[in-house]
């Protein structure tokens, strides 16, 4: 699992999947979540603009992150 570290309160999740260097583009991060590929504390998220805090764990594929501050 990936530590990543924000600076705020919060990430929304499509700022996230870029921030985290996981895609390039706000297209790709779009065509991940509605694609149901993307979940958030184990359930599938599909809206772009979910918040995440510290704590949350994403899962994409075999890959988890984790958010820290």
């Amino acid at each position: 699992m990936e530590n990543i570290k924000i600076e705020t309160e919060y990430i929304k999740l499509d700022q996230f999947l870029k921030w985290a260097g996981i895609v390039a583009t706000g297209t790709e991060s779009k065509a991940l979540i509605s694609d149901s590929k993307v979940k958030v504390n184990g359930e599938v998220e599909l809206r772009r603009g979910k918040k995440l805090r510290k704590g949350d764990i994403i899962e994409l594929g075999e890959n988890k992150y984790k958010i820290v501050n």
